[in-house]
């Protein structure tokens, strides 16, 4: 919750930055207006390959519990199956005992297996959540560069009529 606070508040920032810039470019150079803009560029494309990595590294952490989570399971799976060999193998009169083991073995198995496959189901949610993020990313990209678009085709045009104004002014003088 925290990175998501600072990640917001680190967009906003990048965003307050582009607006500013556009907002002071009728007062800057061309060459001073295209800094602006690389500026606001280069400052979109780090927020997003901070998103990039924060998500690669959310993703290897998941990943990593998951094959965690299956690692166990099949070593469980595997110590049961040993237990159970070593119970078949001993033909003693603790019939009931080992009966009484088997269907504890068998309980255990039982549980593992969903385990298992709730694993698995959460990696695919997981899988499907990155890729509609990486989506509404990518779609927030092209909307901020619309905007900043917008934004300088805005500024451009009321420079043009503040200069029209302006010639009119001076030819009425």
């Amino acid at each position: 919750m925290q990175m998501q606070t600072h990640t917001s508040a680190r967009e906003q920032q990048h965003i307050l930055r582009a607006r500013n810039s556009v907002r002071s470019s009728h007062r800057e150079s061309p060459s001073e207006e295209e800094r602006a803009d690389e500026e606001a560029s280069r400052t979109a494309l780090s927020s997003f390959r901070m998103k990039e990595e924060q998500i690669e590294r959310k993703k290897m952490e998941v990943r990593e519990k998951v094959f965690a989570q299956l690692g166990r399971v099949e070593e469980e799976s595997k110590r049961l199956a040993v237990i159970r060999k070593e119970l078949e193998a001993m033909a003693d009169p603790t019939s009931k005992e080992v009966s009484a083991l088997r269907k504890k073995i068998d309980a255990v198995n039982s549980e593992l297996k969903p385990l298992g496959q709730n694993c698995l189901k959460k990696e695919e949610e997981y899988k499907e959540a990155l890729e509609t993020f990486d989506g509404k990313n990518r779609e927030k990209a092209q909307l901020v560069d619309k905007l900043m678009e917008l934004v300088s085709e805005s500024e451009r045009q009321r420079m043009r009529k503040l200069e029209q104004l302006s010639k009119t002014i001076d030819s009425l003088r």
